[in-house]
């Protein structure tokens, strides 16, 4: 069942000019018409059970949106919309909360960050001011607060055990006052804020606070769950994971694929630079008794690739929730410490550095993944930079509409390393495929090939 009708915004953006009107609405390929088009269609689609985003837009294919200026304010028109995201009629308020976040953060992105002469979007100082922007205006930097947003990466693909798992940690983090940011999709993403969001009720804690970080490329195959109550969408992945490390204080990791991978090389790789040496920045793997094997597989691979000095910098804690959030809410006194000393602020972490090649969007077409440089002689950070770049383009290769059309029209991916770091990026990956944390349904065929 379809539905069509207008909605009207409620405190997010609710006036538009005729200028951002047109260029919403311009189908031409040069306006912003697809990119609002599925977007909206993705945060409409809360709840989908698929990780494949073409499944979601053709059988949506006839979805529309447009805008009406009113005399009030603007409000969506929705031609052919998913039943599921309204009730008697009427469209439940989270998601037309997170609609409007898509139309706040699409327009804002365009016109004050692509749109200003005075930022160089190739400096790595005006990359790091746009995310800011970009969060400040969706009001998610909140000063005079102290650290406590525990951010929690994972699968979107995860059993039912792993997932009650994370679910148990969040009620836990929520019990302590902690808030959540995810990905802000199903699986790992979901559980710990549906946790949280048990241990602030029984706390009484009104104000919890569940923040979704999203960007444009995996929105259609991770929508955002209903829990999220902040919602943001950056431009692009590299701005996304800048903008996770840069508002949490502490980060937890549970089960995940090739997604959840790209994002520990990530930090490791920011955290192992020279210059972020005693940086407090808390890191914890876990998940329950039978996750053992998958992260004992991780640190393996971690030591056989970047070596013991970034295991070093994180902690392994299996199946024990108190135990995770009574480390972290713990690790929230010393970041707070450490931040004063270096008055830096708490809602932003300025002093952080990251580098140039954790920032530049990496668009992985073939020549691309091909070209990666993954070998032995790079310093751990530089190594670090290009394996998380290979990770990347596998997610996109899995579930991310151009990724998957690339694959489809070229063939797997190439990527072509060092005999060593070829073996240990085989046996991880293979393991994540024999643990079906590639795809959540059907069987899965790699969209990638190692080359020696």
């Amino acid at each position: 069942m379809k539905i069509s009708t207008s909605v009207s915004p409620e405190g997010s953006l609710e006036v538009l000019s005729q200028l951002e009107v047109k260029t919403l609405l311009d189908t031409s390929g040069r306006g912003l018409y697809r990119l609002f088009r599925n977007c909206a269609l993705a945060v409409l689609n809360t709840g989908s059970h698929t990780d494949d985003p073409r499944q979601i837009f053709e059988a949506y294919h006839d979805f529309e949106i447009g805008l009406l200026q009113r005399n009030r304010g603007v409000k969506v028109q929705l031609e052919n919309a998913p039943a599921t995201a309204f009730v008697d009629g009427l469209m439940i308020r989270g998601i037309r909360e997170h609609l409007f976040a898509v139309l706040r953060d699409i327009i804002y992105t365009h016109n004050e960050i692509q749109g200003d002469s005075t930022l160089d979007l190739t400096l790595s100082e005006h990359m790091t001011a746009a995310v800011f922007r970009i969060l400040r205006n969706a009001r998610v930097l909140r000063p005079s607060v102290d650290p406590n947003i525990v951010v929690c990466w994972g699968g979107h693909s995860i059993g039912r055990e792993e997932y009650a798992y994370s679910k148990e940690v969040g009620y836990q983090l929520g019990l302590r006052g902690l808030d959540v940011c995810t990905g802000c999709g199903p699986g790992a993403m979901k559980g710990p804020m549906k946790g949280a969001a048990i241990g602030h009720a029984k706390q009484r804690i009104a104000n919890g606070r569940y923040i979704g970080l999203t960007e444009p490329g995996v929105i259609a195959s991770e929508p955002p769950n209903p829990i999220v109550n902040e919602l943001v969408i950056l431009p692009e992945i590299e701005k996304r994971l800048e903008a996770f490390i840069r508002i949490g204080h502490g980060i937890l990791i549970f089960p995940g694929g090739v997604g959840t991978a790209e994002e520990l090389l990530y930090l490791l790789g920011i955290l192992s630079h020279p210059d972020n040496a005693g940086q407090s920045f808390p890191l914890i793997l876990c998940g329950p008794a039978s996750s053992v094997d998958y992260f004992a597989a991780l640190d393996a691979y971690v030591g056989r690739t970047l070596g013991s000095a970034a295991q070093g910098l994180y902690r392994v804690i299996i199946d024990d929730p108190v135990s995770v959030a009574r480390s972290m809410r713990e690790a929230m006194e010393a970041v707070k410490i450490f931040r004063q000393d270096g008055r830096d602020a708490f809602y932003f972490n300025w002093q952080l550095r990251i580098a140039k090649e954790f920032q530049e969007p990496f668009v992985p077409t073939h020549a691309a993944m091909a070209g990666l440089s993954l070998h032995r002689d790079r310093p751990a950070h530089q190594l670090a930079a290009d394996l998380r770049r290979a990770f990347s383009g596998i997610a996109a290769g899995n579930v991310k509409e151009q990724g998957i059309q690339a694959v489809e029209a070229h063939g797997p991916f190439e990527i072509h390393a060092d005999a060593d770091l070829l073996s240990a990026t085989d046996e991880l990956l293979q393991r994540f495929v024999e643990q079906r944390r590639m795809k959540l349904q059907g069987e899965y065929t790699p969209c990638y090939t190692l080359v020696g």
